[in-house]
C-alpha cells in the first residue's frame, strides 16, 4: 500500500461484525505512516506521542486531530500535556485495528508535513 492510498481514502463506518486486523495485517499497513507510530503489542491499537515547544501549538494541533476525527468520523483517544498530546487510535466497535485508524494517522502525520 502506497502512502498515497491512505491519504486519499475516506473512513468508512464500522459498527462490528468484522474481524480486527492481525499484526501481520497491521504492521503492513504501518508502512503508509510515519514510522514513530507504534503498535501496541496486542495489535489493538496504535499509539504515537506528538511534541510541541508551547501549550498553544500542543493545542492547535489538538484542534486539527479534532477537525479530521469529525470529518472521518472516527475519534482518537488523546491525553493532552503543556507540550504534548499521545494520540491513540483503535476501532472500538472491534476491538482492535482496522484501515480507518490508519487512515486517520496518516492524515494527522499530513497536517506536519
Amino acid at each position: 500500500m502506497s502512502n498515497n492510498d491512505l491519504e486519499n481514502k475516506k473512513c468508512v463506518p464500522c459498527e462490528g461484525g468484522v474481524e480486527p486486523l492481525d499484526m501481520a495485517a497491521a504492521q503492513q499497513i504501518a508502512e503508509a505512516i510515519d514510522p514513530e507510530w507504534k503498535i501496541s503489542e496486542d495489535a489493538k491499537e496504535i499509539v504515537k506521542e506528538f511534541k510541541f515547544s508551547n501549550y498553544n501549538k500542543t493545542i492547535s494541533f489538538v484542534n486539527a486531530v479534532a477537525w479530521i476525527a469529525e470529518a472521518e468520523d472516527h475519534h482518537p483517544d488523546l491525553t493532552v500535556k503543556y507540550g504534548s498530546c499521545r494520540v491513540v487510535y483503535s476501532t472500538h466497535s472491534i476491538g482492535g485495528l482496522s484501515e480507518n485508524d490508519f487512515i486517520c494517522a496518516k492524515k494527522i502525520d499530513n497536517i506536519l508535513a
